[in-house]
């Protein structure tokens, strides 16, 4: 049996402004320019890459949920 389950996780305002940080930000893309001039990345720069495009993903969900509950007020 298939049940969906919906979670209202309350968001602060403050987070719509979070940034990712610069030098992370710079990191990534220097992999990912990496990626592009030699084809592929060490496995070390793989999950390091990985990592980042993770967290830059879980940072956008917060900041749009942020946002939406901005416009919601």
């Amino acid at each position: 049996m298939s049940r969906t389950v919906q979670l209202t996780v309350p968001m602060p305002s403050k987070l719509a402004n979070l940034r990712f940080p610069k030098a992370l930000d710079e990191r990534l893309q220097f992999l990912l320019d990496e990626q592009g001039r030699k084809g592929r990345l060490t496995s070390g720069e793989k999950k390091e890459a990985d990592a980042l495009v993770q967290m830059a993903t879980t940072l956008s969900i917060l900041k749009l949920g942020a946002q939406v509950k901005t416009l919601k007020d």
